[in-house]
């Protein structure tokens, strides 16, 4: 009778480590397949994302390698960093980071050469309108422009000529532009050469007019900036001296400066700091930021 109670109990036994080991297969098959879907709409969207993106800045590069070495950053650098500080909440933290760093450097870059592109937007218009009072007409004018002027300028108004010349309408080439540069700029820029194609008149004086106010706007913007550049820094000063003081705490009282991330009570202290941190320089942020 024993026996046959240890057989069973064995048979028993023996199906419970089969079902086990058939749910952890057909768990690890649904994540894979999972997975495997999420990469593959991650990777599409990545990749025409950063063909736009590097489209619209003139930049020609592969997609599908950024995507790699983006996916290997995402990857290898949070290992590493829990291969060191053996902290697994820290290290999602960083792979959220990471994943979210791209999109931060387009937009940094965007910023950049929105600005690059309105510095050199009232000398550009300035050369332009001394063309056509030499005699010279717009196509003519811009022609020398994109000769003369470095990118981004050059490299926009190249773009708007080619599409002339190969018959798109003028309007929807303006259009074109101003979905590349959406700025305040280039909008009465456009605005008024469209006014011009409708009604008519001097559009050389036009022009000029309108590269002088834009020179006296950057000119404001200049000053404003001068002058709230104290502001900004006390913000930066603001916001960057609790870390320095941790860093220092840290090395000075390392055990009692450990409960922040070790601890469920340090990581709300540190999840309040941060938000303080955030909101304290937005705000400081919104007060020094002077929209002419």
């Amino acid at each position: 009778m024993s026996s046959v109670l240890n057989l069973a109990g064995g048979a028993l036994l023996l199906l419970s480590v089969l079902a086990a080991f058939a749910c952890a297969v057909l768990l690890m098959y649904a994540l894979f397949i999972l997975g495997k879907d999420f990469m593959a709409r991650y990777k599409t969207t990545f990749t025409e994302s950063a063909s736009a993106n590097m489209a619209d800045m003139f930049m020609f590069m592969d997609p599908s390698r950024l995507f790699y070495i983006n996916l290997a950053a995402i990857v290898l650098l949070p290992l590493v960093f829990f291969a060191l500080f053996r902290d697994p909440l820290s290290s999602l933290v960083l792979a959220g980071f990471i994943a979210l760093t791209p999109a931060m450097i387009y937009r940094n870059m965007r910023n950049k050469r929105l600005r690059k592109f309105e510095e050199q937007l009232p000398d550009g218009l300035i050369m332009v309108s001394g063309a056509m009072r030499a005699g010279a007409s717009l196509n003519i004018a811009l022609e020398g422009l994109v000769r003369e002027m470095q990118p981004p300028l050059s490299q926009e108004f190249e773009l708007f000529m080619r599409e002339q010349k190969i018959g798109v309408d003028f309007n929807k080439s303006l259009e074109h532009m101003e979905k590349r540069l959406p700025i305040q700029d280039f909008a009465m820029l456009s605005s008024a050469l469209r006014i011009n194609r409708e009604i008519g008149g001097n559009l050389a004086e036009i022009i000029e007019s309108l590269g002088d106010t834009l020179r006296k706007k950057h000119q404001m913007e200049g000053k404003i900036q001068s002058l709230t550049a104290q502001g900004k820094l006390q913000g930066i000063v603001m916001t960057g001296l609790p870390i320095l003081l941790g860093v220092l705490l840290y090395f000075l009282e390392p055990k009692s400066m450990e409960m922040l991330w070790s601890t469920w009570y340090g990581y709300i202290t540190l999840t309040v700091i941060i938000v303080m941190e955030i909101v304290g320089y937005i705000f400081i942020s919104k007060i020094t930021r002077i929209d002419v």
